[in-house]
Parts: C-alpha cells; structure tokens; sequence
C-alpha cells in the first residue's frame, strides 16, 4: 500500500497567549516553521491563533507549545476554538509602585490556568482570563504583600471603602519608623552613639522595613525579580554592616515615607474612576403590579417601571412613560444646564432629577447603562499603552540590570586598581542600588494618561485610549461634518414671505398641505404651525411629487408647494419674486414656493440652523493651535459657502457622498498631517475610521458611536472638541516634563559616584522624591477643566 506524503501530516491549531508585537509573532512563526517535522506554521497575530501542519512521528503539540514558551509566550492548545477559560476583574489593594505591579504580572502569569494577566497600576485593576480558581490567584497576591477583591463579588457602589491605614500600607510603618528615628537622634545627640542609640535605629529599621523586605522576598522568590524592596533592604543592610546605623534607619524611614506619600498621591486618580462608579444610585424605587418597593439596582430588569421623585438621581437608564421635568446630565455630558425631559425622552442612570416626578421603563440592566459602559471604557483606555509608555517600558528593561552592573563595578574597581577603602565604595554602590529602581521613568507617562483620560471622562469627553490621547494633541487640521455637527441637524422655517394674506395664514396653509408629507422640509413646516400653536385644517385631493413637493385642496381651494422648479412646471412665473429667491438661497437657505392656481402666494425659507456655540468653538480651535478646519458636506455649493461662512471656518468641501468625504480627509492627511474628522459617529463612520484621530458628537447612549470613535462628545456642545485637544496637549507637555525630570534627577544622582558624594539617604530622595514629582505633576490635570 502507497500512503501519500500528505497523509502523513496532522493539523492542529495553538493559541498564543501574550503576544503585543507583530513583528515578534512574524519571529514565532519563522522560528515554529524551521521546527523538524512542522510542514506548515501560519500564526495570525489579530486572533492569536497559530495553525499547524506537522508530522507526528517527528513532532507534537507538546514539543510546539514548549518552544514556543522558550520565546516568551504561553501557548495552549486549541482544539475547538471554544475557549474554556473564564475572564475575571480583580481589584487591588496596596499597589504602590509602577515596576513592583509590572512584577506582579509577571509573577500571575507564571500561575498554572493564568491563561493571561494584565495589570493595570493605575486604577489598581488586575484582568484575568483563567482556568485556576480564582483563589489561587487571590493567595498569590497576597503572598506578594498585596489585597485582592474580585469585582462582582461585592458590587463597586457597596464595596467597604477601607481606612487609610488599610488602604495604604506603608502609612502605619512609616510613622512608627519616623518616631524611633526621631528618638534614636535625640539620644544619640544627648548621650553619644552606642549602644541605646544603635538599638533605636534597629527599631526604626525592622519597623520601617518589615513589608518591603516581605514583599521583595515574595517577589525575589516567586518571579526571581529584584524590585525597588529588596533593592532598599540591600542597602540598609549594608548600611549597618559597615556601621552606618543611622544611614540605615534614615533610608528605610523615608522610602516607607515615599511609598506612603505616593500611595496617597496615586488614591487620588484611583478616585476619578470611584467618582464615576458611585454615580448612580444603588436602590431603585420599582412599581411591580400594584405595590411599589426598593430594590438593588442589580435586581432590576428591562422593562421595569423606576419611580423617580424630585431631587433624586436617575438609577437606570431608560424611556420616560410619565411625568415632566428637567435633568442634570452634567455627570455624563458634562453639560451644564438641565435638560427638559418627557414621555418618551431617554434619560440615563447617574443624572439627577430636578424638579418633577417620573415614571421610566428600564431599557438595560445595571451593568449595561451608560455609566457602567463609560467606566469600563476608561479603564480599558486606561490600561492601553500610549506609544511614549511603550518606549519608557522598553528603556526600563535595560536601565536597571546596568545600573545594578555599574553599581558592581563601582564597589569592585575603585579598591582594586586604585587602592582605595572597601568600605567607601560599597557605601556607594550602596546608594546606586537605591538609583536602580525605574519606578519614577515607569510611572511618569501613565500617571498623565490616567490623570487625563479620567477627567475628560468628568467633563462629558471620552478618549478611548492613550494613544488616542497622544495623536490628538499633534492634531493640525479638524475635519468637521456640517449637519449635525456644526449645524443643529434638524431644519426649521426660517422665514415666512407672504404676496398675499398674513404669515400666520401662509403657515396654516402650508402646513395643512404638508401635513400629510414625509419630507423633512414638510415636517419642519408642519412643526412651525403647531408650535406657534396654530389649528391645522384638513386638505383634500393630496398629491405628492417626490423630490419636487405637494400639491391639495384646502378649504375649497387648491394650492401647491413646492421647489421652484416645481412651481414653474405648473405655469406660473416667478419675476416678481427671483430677488427675494436668490437672497434667500445666497443665504444657504432651502426656499419653497407656495402658489394657488394662478399666482405666488408666499415663499418660505427652511434653514438647517448653525448651532450657537459653533462659531466660538471653531474660533477656540484656532486659538488653541490648529492650522486649518474644514468643513465637509453634501450640500450644494451655495449652502455649503453660507455655513462656512457664518462657522468660520477656513474652507469647505461640498457635495460630498461618504466615499467623497473618505478622499477629502486623506487629502488633508497627504496635505497637513495629522487630520481629526468630527462627525456623529454613524453616518461618518468610513471617514471617522481612516481619520487620524476619529471624534463622534452627542454620543450619549448611541452604541454605534461610543464603539467606533477614537474619541466621544457625550454631549452635542461642539465647545467640548476644543477641550479635548487643549487637554491632549497639555498631557503631552506634562509627559515630556515628567520624562524629562526622571531621567535628568537619575542621571544627577549617578554622576555624584564619581567624586564619591553619593549618599543612601540622598539616593533614596532622589528616587522616591523623582516618583512623587511626576506623579504630582501629572496629578495636575485632575483638575484640567473646559
């Protein structure tokens, strides 16, 4: 029997866990391709999936999946495409230190089941996708010296908010160590050193150092990772082996000082997000038959009827079915003056109720509202790495091992090739250890991402992500869709021109016969008389014209409205009234002519109106550093030059289909650079995409827009674009401060070795004073306000 080559070989398929590199998946394919046996290896980085072709009495599976780990990655086999493991949210108590939570990761993922993990420092946040228990997770972060809490377990608007003591471990210890360091001095200036004096410094030490020495041996033990810990319980006990006591004790008290304070500072862009968890109420007032009873809002359903009463927040999102008042949406939009509110009108969970009561059917359950999706979306923003981060990350890998070399180096060479005293030069390779830690460098960018992408989240804007943040703040030119965006969207009668009779019964007519259209032109007439309150007759003999108008009898007479050329296929001339028609549309205004059957009776003007804040915002635009705005149609070329003229803007493109705006905004990109297009997230969604940075206006509750956008308005105030920009730049120029500072300070510190200057203690104000300036510097676009 002949058995074809073919049928030797098997497929099978690997999911590859942790890959973040295009090019080192091309490395992992090229690599898994030369294995002996694979006939076939295509590894598809989107997915992460790697498929093979291979010859089983030469290779495995197993073989595969170990090589592959040899290149850095976990793999797993994927034999349904099904996969089994669960996703978890754990939150995170203790987490001080931007290295020590990268360490961290590290240290999960090497858990069995820990399919993969990724911490995230700056909101204390740890997603797992897992097949181990959950527990063996919690214990090794407890292990680590940390508090871990699974999300849902207790929900965010419940969990126990844990004093300071609690919350920040290093409070306690620092100020224990503080007092026997302070008495340690008082008596060693009183009676001398010896031996009372020693053993308060002793206290001071064991004291101040007993959690970072615990926490660094778990990390050393667990991850095989020397982190800024065990860096400092190094040093200080160097520091008592050659007699430096008092060093010893200073050192340990302020890195516990350090962390202490750092811990505190870092609460505080932590509570950004806590302040948009506890936005909405965690009881609902629910009418279930004939009774009314409160419930936790996890227990509420769609379809629910919520009773909400005066001067109480809105629980659920929802449609209202009775009553009337005014909402505050300013914690989602951002926007400051209440909005009316009634039967049918969405409102959202979060807002709060001003002045009437009202019934709402809930339309999503608790952990689907608005507010729950927009906290999820800023923790993920969050958690994505700007490309400034990314090269940070990098350069810390290398930074610390040759720190760590030099620091060798340091206490080695000085006494051997030049004679000079051990001791010294251990002290200072001592103190350089302490200079090791990148923890200022790793922390200077995401503190400012965090800090920033949270308050936009405040003030009604929401970036999608650091990198987003980033290509916002190096925009040069917005793209700006016209309807819906510049303009109100909706269209309005804007003038009323009667021949014959007065306005208001030119509208009752006109709106009589365009009561009965679909158009929106007729509707915004329509909408004219019934605001000004006017009784609509009833018309006969209706007849409509698509694209052109209408034409029916009212009260025993027949009239026509319609578009010039409409009324001029009908016979009648339009001398009389051609001035007044091209004012009208130089004015970018849709003119309809209203005519019995022998003569003009009226024109009337349709605008869609400029909103009123938009010329300021394009002004603000310019003000703040953008070269060119341009705004993008499909109207005609006349309404398109009125707008753009009234807007401000510095040019317009007209009669544009979507594929038409697509080619406008890569022009612009081969022109200017960077290009942002604004438009409402749906309709715009192709020139939104290829767009360097994608903005959606009025995104509140709209699915589509909050998905696809690069950056969201929750509000429909255009003012709010040029918040988003100058708070992009801002966050640029307060990263570049931060890099900066970490490696000028570092690098001043190093160069004290040199003549011999460097002390421990001045080490250790360096690097935790380095991690609290940028940290604070960052902190200053909490409070970055519109």
């Amino acid at each position: 029997m002949i058995i074809a080559e073919e049928d030797l070989y098997q497929s099978g398929t690997l999911q590859i866990l942790g890959m973040d590199c295009p090019d080192c998946a091309a490395k992992v394919e090229s690599a898994v391709q030369k294995m002996p046996g694979v006939q076939g290896a295509d590894l598809s980085f989107a997915v992460g999936k790697l498929k093979l072709e291979y010859d089983p009495g030469q290779t495995g599976l197993d073989v595969v999946i170990k090589e592959v780990q040899k290149l850095g990655y976990r793999a797993v086999e994927d034999e349904s495409g099904v996969s089994l493991a669960s996703t978890a949210v754990i939150r995170l108590e203790g987490l001080d230190c931007a290295d020590c939570a990268a360490k961290l990761e590290k240290r999960i993922r090497l858990i069995p089941g820990a399919e993969e993990a990724r911490v995230n420092f700056a909101t204390a946040r740890l997603d797992l996708v897992h097949q181990a228990p959950v527990d063996e997770v919690l214990k090794v972060i407890n292990q680590m010296g940390y508090q871990g809490r699974v999300e849902g377990a207790v929900s965010e608007g419940e969990a126990p908010r844990l004093p300071l003591w609690q919350r920040n471990k290093y409070a306690f210890s620092a100020l224990l160590s503080g007092a026997f360091l302070l008495a340690a001095v008082m008596v060693h200036l009183l009676a001398g050193p010896g031996l009372p004096a020693q053993v308060l410094y002793l206290l001071a030490i064991l004291l101040g150092g007993y959690l970072p020495a615990r926490a660094g041996a778990a990390m050393l033990l667990s991850a095989r990772e020397l982190d800024m810990n065990m860096l400092m319980v190094i040093a200080a006990a160097g520091a008592i082996a050659i007699g430096q006591w008092e060093e010893g004790a200073v050192v340990v008290f302020l890195f516990s000082l350090g962390n202490a304070l750092q811990g505190y500072t870092f609460d505080k862009t932590r509570n950004s997000i806590r302040a948009l968890m506890g936005l909405a109420p965690q009881q609902a007032l629910v009418r279930r038959g004939h009774e009314e009873i409160t419930v936790p809002v996890r227990d509420v359903i769609i379809g629910d009827t919520v009773i909400v009463k005066p001067g109480e927040k809105i629980p659920m999102d929802g449609q209202v079915v009775a009553g009337q008042s005014s909402v505050n949406q300013a914690p989602i939009t951002g926007e400051s003056i209440p909005v009316s509110k009634e039967v049918g009108d969405r409102v959202f969970a979060g807002t709060l109720n001003q002045r009437g009561s009202l019934e709402i059917e809930v339309t999503a359950r608790a952990e689907d509202n608005t507010v729950a999706r927009i906290v999820r979306m800023v923790e993920e923003a969050q958690a994505q790495k700007a490309p400034s981060q990314q090269f940070v990350d990098r350069f810390a890998r290398y930074y610390t091992p040759a720190v760590i070399g030099a620091a060798f180096l340091v206490a080695l060479l000085p006494p051997l090739l030049l004679g000079q005293p051990y001791h010294k030069w251990i002290y200072e390779a001592l103190a350089m250890l302490l200079v090791a830690c990148p923890c200022a460098l790793v922390i200077s960018t995401p503190v400012s991402i965090v800090s920033a992408i949270g308050t936009a989240a405040r003030y009604g804007v929401l970036i999608k992500g650091g990198v987003h943040l980033e290509e916002a703040g190096a925009l040069s030119v917005v793209a700006l869709d016209k309807t819906g965006t510049l303009t109100r969207g909706e269209p309005v009668v804007t003038d009323i021109i009667p021949l014959q009779g007065s306005q208001e019964e030119v509208l009752t007519l006109a709106a009589a016969i365009e009561s009965r259209s679909e158009h929106p032109l007729g509707q915004a007439l329509w909408e004219a008389a019934r605001s000004a309150h006017i009784s609509i007759p009833a018309v006969e003999d209706f007849q409509s014209v698509t694209g052109q108008g209408a034409r029916g009898r009212v009260a025993g007479r027949e009239y026509m409205i319609g578009s010039p050329r409409f009324i001029e296929a009908n016979g009648l001339s339009l001398e009389q009234v051609a001035p007044t028609l091209s004012k009208l549309q130089t004015e970018g205004k849709t003119t309809m002519i209203l005519a019995d059957s022998g003569q003009v009776v009226a024109l009337l003007a349709v605008a869609d109106l400029l909103r009123e804040e938009s010329r300021a915002a394009v002004a603000s635009l310019k003000k703040n550093g953008i070269e060119r705005v341009v705004m993008l149609t499909g109207d005609n070329q006349e309404t398109a030059r009125a707008i753009a003229g009234q807007a401000g803007v510095d040019e317009f493109r007209c009669e544009l289909l979507p594929e038409g705006k697509v080619e406008a905004v890569q022009q612009l990109m081969q022109q200017y650079g960077k290009v942002a297009m604004v438009g409402d997230g749906v309709n715009d969604a192709p020139a939104l995409a290829v767009a360097a940075v994608g903005i959606a206006m009025g995104s509140t509750g709209t699915d589509a827009a909050l998905e696809t956008a690069d950056i969201a308005l929750m509000s429909d105030d255009l003012s709010r674009l040029a918040y988003a920009i100058t708070l992009s730049r801002k966050t640029l120029r307060i990263i570049k401060q931060n890099v900066a500072f970490s490696l000028i300070i570092k690098a001043a510190i190093l160069l004290l070795v040199i003549p011999g200057w460097l002390t421990l203690w001045l080490a250790v104000v360096g690097d935790m004073g380095t991690s609290l300036l940028v940290t604070l510097n960052g902190l200053r676009l909490l409070a970055a306000r519109p």
